[in-house]
């Protein structure tokens, strides 16, 4: 019962960091043009996602 409410929980993670990936993608294009910094948002969303992955396995 446990495994189903962290893959759910972990599967909802992952889903928010994509959505907030996609909303602050053009926050971190003017970021890198303007400014020369990277946001790590890129990173962020394939933690989330191997995490999750593992956890249906």
């Amino acid at each position: 019962m446990f495994d189903r409410i962290r893959t759910a929980a972990l599967f909802g993670l992952h889903q928010a960091t994509v959505a907030i990936g996609i909303s602050l993608f053009p926050v971190a294009v003017f970021a890198r043009k303007q400014l020369g910094i990277n946001v790590p948002i890129g990173r962020l969303v394939e933690t989330t996602g191997e995490v999750y992955e593992a956890t249906e396995e």
